[in-house]
């Protein structure tokens, strides 16, 4: 029986062209609104998605003859998941694809806000020599905190161990730190810390993780840093810690305010007082949700991709 599959989203072609050597029968649709993608889903046996919409209860009670929906990069909380696999339906994540870019864009964020690179070279462009007011920090001898302990934390601390740095993990799960980090609980990660790097999924548990009870937990001020999803921080309670000095400078590639699809910025014609400092602070480094957006990971979550579904009908 050929298995038919619907992309919803683009991808790399490597994505394609190895489903179709394989004899899978590729079909696309990237312009049909989630009502319209409903009306047909029922003809398909598999969905390719990145993050164009919310497949929901409703989406799934129509697409009777799903056996897989794979996601192009790493969470799935686009996805009612135990809705889902109630129905039997398996799901195909790619952390695997793109957790050394998001490593790779971590640490360069720390670097350039501990140098001030991105406000040294503003001055610069503007015709401002400052070279005491950009005196930067070392990484070397500082903690780094990693709370969310999976693909890209693990990456995350890898890239570390050419700093002299003592790297701790926290995480859910037990057993799951190794030779790059030691895990500990929360409270001894709060009060080690110079830098804390969030690398979690967005859930009930982890919505509005960083607020202003999880902040003043730290004895020291800190950097922070959130590559993960931009609902685990309150960009409030941030802004209220920067103001006070207990948090010295954050690099924020996700954002509250984003989409769910993540593809643009919901702003409200009035620009949110919070979101509003961030864009005037200057130890603040702003990215569009690039950390896993390289030319390399484009073609490496392909890649993942077509090898689990391929795994999953070899069986």
């Amino acid at each position: 029986m050929s298995i038919k599959i619907l992309h919803i989203d683009s991808n790399h072609p490597v994505l394609w062209n190895q489903l179709e050597e394989a004899g899978f029968e590729n079909h696309a649709d990237f312009k049909s609104s989630k009502e319209e993608i409903e009306n047909i889903i029922h003809e398909y046996n598999g969905i390719v998605i990145r993050s164009r919409f919310k497949i929901d209860k409703t989406f799934l009670d129509k697409a009777p003859n799903l056996q897989f929906i794979a996601r192009v990069g790493a969470g799935l909380e686009s996805i009612d998941c135990e809705y889902a696999e109630a129905k039997g339906i398996h799901l195909i994540p790619a952390p695997e694809g793109n957790r050394n870019a998001v490593a790779e864009h971590t640490l360069g964020v720390i670097l350039s806000l501990f140098n001030n690179l991105n406000q040294a070279d503003a001055e610069i462009k503007s015709g401002q020599w400052n070279r005491e007011s950009n005196r930067g920090h070392e990484l070397d001898g500082k903690t780094v905190g990693i709370i969310g302990y999976g693909n890209m934390g693990k990456a995350f601390a890898k890239k570390l161990r050419g700093f002299e740095v003592e790297v701790l993990c926290y995480d859910i799960l037990e057993n799951v730190g190794d030779e790059n980090a030691r895990q500990v609980s929360l409270e001894e990660l709060q009060q080690k810390a110079d830098v804390l790097s969030l690398h979690l999924p967005w859930t009930p548990e982890t919505d509005k993780m960083v607020n202003s009870v999880f902040v003043n937990a730290f004895k020291k001020p800190f950097w922070i840093i959130n590559t993960s999803r931009g609902k685990n921080i309150v960009t409030a309670d941030l802004v209220t810690a920067m103001k006070s000095k207990k948090v010295l400078g954050a690099g924020l590639d996700v954002l509250e305010y984003e989409k769910l699809s993540f593809e643009t910025l919901f702003q409200d014609k009035n620009t949110p007082e919070a979101f509003q400092y961030l864009l005037d602070a200057k130890n603040v480094l702003l990215t569009p949700h690039i950390a896993g957006w390289t030319f390399e990971s484009h073609e490496r979550l392909a890649q993942v991709i077509v090898d689990k579904i391929k795994k999953l009908y070899s069986k």
